[in-house]
């Protein structure tokens, strides 16, 4: 399950509102007429946890611009997006075809059913992004998890109640461009990936030779995490496996001084954290990408920002990273993360299915 902090919502908690209800002095009371029987009384909501402080004002130059930016997946041997439509999407997983639920896929299929009736395993139950469902597998009974392989790392894709398998290829935009950065910048490189799930970019940056820290809240994502260090035989590698809330790692993070030259952050829209944290996308992203602003080290290479599942415009993540790293120089470059599909045999181009929204932060 993709990491679900939530942290209560930000702003100064509100006092308590009260109404008296005076009556014109020299005026008789009426009698009260009888109430009619009520439903019991809903315990009030608690108001809002304040903030661990403000958003800090940012002078100076905006940084530049590069928009709109489509960074796009294509298919290789152990994923592909073969086709999609009708709400749904078939996908090559290593030695599996699935079909999952897909809202973006608003178009007709354009392979034929009976190449969609072949699929492996599809997912059935609720379409939301974090509904949950059952998976069926029409040909025969597969085990819980399988081997799978990206830029070079091993891991486990698994089969959830989440509809969700273990990674997010088209992730593999902002993996590769990490990869690129940290084998050439010719220096130690410290990466922070928070809301990390099942660790594959943690195992990517310290592969190509960074020092990491992954954070999620769920233990399960970081049993996972540790299950494919241990699977690629990566044990040795300096990760540091922290499960914890986010907001509230980085917020400690920030009294520490302490500093990160990559940082990757893959927010949901809605969740919860390991102590009952909430956390609401809207409300919480301007003072998590504030925060991530200050844990930049001095020679930062890039603050990256992926955004699921959510009704906006990559303008509205775009202007936010722009105004956060007001005064740092560089460039802001947003835009949309997509998958193109490629046939049942990966030789083909056809349609680009949009799967998540995006800005990236890069250094001058």
């Amino acid at each position: 399950m993709k990491d679900k902090h939530r942290r209560p919502k930000s702003g100064p908690a509100a006092p308590a509102r009260t109404q008296a209800h005076s009556r014109p002095a020299g005026k008789a009371t009426p009698a009260a007429a009888p109430k009619p029987a009520q439903a019991p009384k809903k315990e009030p909501r608690p108001a809002p946890e304040a903030p661990a402080r403000p958003l800090m004002r940012r002078e100076g130059e905006k940084p530049a611009e590069r928009v709109p930016v489509i960074l796009e997946t294509a298919g290789s041997s152990q994923y592909r997006l073969i086709d999609s439509g009708a709400g749904e999407k078939l996908e090559q997983y290593g030695p599996y075809r699935i079909v999952r639920p897909e809202a973006q896929a608003l178009w007709q299929r354009s392979l034929p059913a009976a190449l969609w009736d072949k699929a492996d395993a599809l997912f059935t139950g609720d379409t939301d992004e974090d509904g949950m469902g059952r998976w069926k597998f029409p040909k025969a009974a597969l085990g819980e998890t399988w081997p799978m392989q990206l830029l070079g790392i091993d891991f486990h894709g698994r089969f959830t109640a989440f509809r969700h398998v273990g990674v997010f290829p088209e992730q593999l935009a902002h993996w590769s461009w990490m990869k690129e950065k940290v084998e050439t910048a010719g220096r130690p490189v410290k990466v922070l990936n928070l809301f990390g799930y099942t660790g594959v970019a943690s195992l990517v940056a310290a592969s190509a030779g960074a020092e990491v820290t992954h954070v999620d809240a769920s233990k399960k994502a970081i049993g996972w995490a540790r299950e494919n260090q241990t699977l690629g035989r990566m044990e040795k590698l300096p990760i540091r496996w922290i499960c914890e809330d986010a907001m509230k790692f980085i917020q400690r993070e920030e009294r520490r001084g302490s500093k990160y030259d990559i940082i990757l952050t893959d927010p949901p829209k809605f969740g919860r954290g390991p102590n009952g944290e909430v956390w609401h996308l809207f409300d919480h992203l301007p003072l998590m990408l504030d925060i991530c602003r200050e844990i930049l080290s001095p020679k930062a290479i890039g603050l990256v920002l992926t955004a699921y599942s959510i009704r906006a415009s990559f303008y509205s993540i775009h202007e936010l990273m722009r105004e956060t790293m007001r005064g740092a120089g560089g460039m802001v470059e947003s835009g949309e993360l997509v998958i193109r599909e490629s046939g049942p045999d990966g030789g083909d181009a056809g349609r680009a299915l949009s799967t998540s929204l995006f800005s990236r932060w890069i250094s001058a």
